[in-house]
């Protein structure tokens, strides 16, 4: 189907939608956790004041008196946050939104399995998404994301099986509101030749769909190595310099798995000066990162996105991502076979490298003494980093000239945020997605009082049910399995292996079962 047909499939549900916004909001009485330039660190503010103007915060202070240098607007929308907690919003810096119709067919899939049936490839082969499909599911996935808080994501977006599809996820981006770097990915398919990849993405760049929109256009590729094409590579350099990428992201995993595209790979090709300065490269999950990898990442600032529960749940793992954690932020990767919160990802990810540190330490014979990774470090990794991550200053940071991204948390009507003291321990160790009041993206109300402002919410869920349905329907209907007995991984060329399962069940049988489809 042919992008302008979608738009016509689709026109009593793509209208922009009319989000509550004033040119100035003005939230006060409540908990801040700003951020210091001055000191790099963050900054709690008790009893303060946030004063937001069009798309920027424009002031930050203590008590509910301005300073005599901050102008309140007479038309200003005032918001009482009195016992709540005001955060920025959190960063998600590596995911695939068009995924979410999936959902609850991976629980217990390797990433051996995910290939096999969930990735871009297997998609498009045995059950390709229609342009519709592909729209639902990537806005119910950043409904998802903003529900839970994430202002700003980093789309990997390979759903790009076609200029409709491609077309219509881009365009879901948009239509959320959310804060999106959508990156186009660009991948050999049999029925979409790069050269038509390569000339929907100019005409997307062209077109500028997204102008004025919280929503920018990146490039996404996971060719770079081993075995890379130049000449690709050589379009991808050009059309990165060409079109002001605002990002670049390639998958890295590298170990017995072999997907390099790893930063020795960037250097190998002079990629980390032939690309332009301004542009960021992301390198996802990059598991078993090596010690030149990471000297490179820290001589061209450049980073990796950890994606905590993924990395545990498919095998790929994140042996030595806690080495590296001055370049590097959170991402959840493929939110149909877990959480798709970023305050989980973060909460998994810090407690996971307190166990490994203190194992260090125990496995010396020693006890440990202090606490090896704070609350404050998992919260900019969810935040600031993010920001870093993408080269923006600007983003995941409450401060003057910020971007106005930014979550109201409930300070006390729920048991878990009850008596806190610490505004980051409250969020990062006793929050949840359910305590998330408020969110506002670019100084727009995209969640307020507990729901999501958007007017065709219901419609929206309605048409995505219709859709997760017809998808999954597919899916289970083709019955794609694991590899078969001899067969090897195609791109390292080892051998696949069984893992030990667990037995939970007392007398007969393991208690493993199978997925209620």
């Amino acid at each position: 189907m042919h992008a302008n047909h979608l738009g016509v499939l689709l026109s009593g549900l793509l209208v922009s939608a009319k989000i509550a916004s004033a040119s100035s909001i003005l939230f006060s009485g409540g908990t801040i956790i700003a951020f210091d330039r001055a000191t790099n660190s963050l900054d709690v503010i008790r009893n303060g004041s946030v004063l937001v103007t069009d798309d920027r915060i424009t002031s930050v202070y203590a008590g509910s008196i301005p300073p005599s240098s901050v102008s309140i607007p007479s038309d200003v929308e005032e918001v009482d946050i009195t016992n709540k907690i005001l955060t920025p919003g959190f960063i998600d810096t590596h995911r695939h939104g068009w995924q979410t119709a999936y959902k609850t067919l991976g629980s217990n899939t390797s990433l051996v399995d995910y290939f096999n049936r969930f990735g871009e490839f297997p998609t498009a082969a045995n059950y390709p998404f229609t342009p519709e499909e592909i729209y639902y599911s990537q806005l119910a996935g950043l409904y998802e994301a903003l529900n839970a808080g994430v202002t700003t994501t980093l789309d990997h977006a390979h759903g790009t099986f076609s200029n409709a599809t491609s077309s219509a996820s881009f365009q879901a981006s948009i239509d959320s509101g959310a804060r999106v770097f959508w990156a186009y990915a660009f991948h050999e398919l049999e029925n979409y030749p790069l050269s038509e990849q390569f000339a929907h993405y100019r005409s997307i760049f062209t077109e500028a769909p997204h102008l004025n929109t919280p929503t920018t256009l990146g490039i996404a590729y996971d060719g770079f190595g081993p075995n890379p094409n130049q000449e690709i590579i050589s379009t991808i350099i050009s059309l990165t310099h060409e079109t002001n990428a605002s990002v670049l992201t390639t998958h890295s995993v590298q170990g017995p798995y072999g997907i390099t595209n790893s930063p020795e790979d960037f250097a190998a090709q002079s990629l980390f000066t032939s690309l332009p300065p301004t542009t960021p490269i992301v390198f996802s999950h990059a598991s078993f990162l090596s010690a030149v990898g990471a000297q490179l990442l820290r001589t061209y600032n450049h980073t990796i996105s950890i994606t905590p529960e993924s990395e545990m749940h498919y095998g790929h793992t994140h042996p030595t991502s806690h080495l590296i954690l001055d370049r590097a932020s959170i991402g959840v990767d493929t939110h149909f076979t877990f959480s798709t919160d970023i305050l989980t990802q973060t909460r998994m990810w810090l407690q996971s490298v307190r166990r490994l540190l203190y194992a260090e330490v125990l496995n010396r014979w020693q006890v440990p003494v202090n606490n090896p990774m704070s609350a404050n470090q998992a919260f900019l990794l969810a935040t600031r980093n993010g920001g870093l991550s993408l080269r923006r200053e600007d983003l995941g940071i409450i401060a003057p000239g910020a971007k106005a991204d930014l979550v109201i948390w409930d300070g006390g009507t729920g048991p878990n945020m009850w008596g806190w003291r610490d505004p980051v321990a409250a969020v990062v160790l006793h929050g949840n997605v359910g305590d998330v009041e408020g969110v506002v993206v670019d100084g727009r109300w995209k969640k307020r009082g507990g729901k999501l402002t958007d007017e065709r919410f219901e419609d929206v869920k309605m048409k995505f049910a219709e859709v997760a349905r017809r998808v999954q329907d597919r899916v289970v209907e083709a019955g794609v399995g694991l590899p078969g007995e001899g067969e090897r991984f195609v791109v390292s060329g080892l051998e696949f292996g069984n893992s030990s399962v667990v037995d939970v069940q007392v007398g007969e049988g393991d208690g493993y079962g199978g997925l209620f489809l």
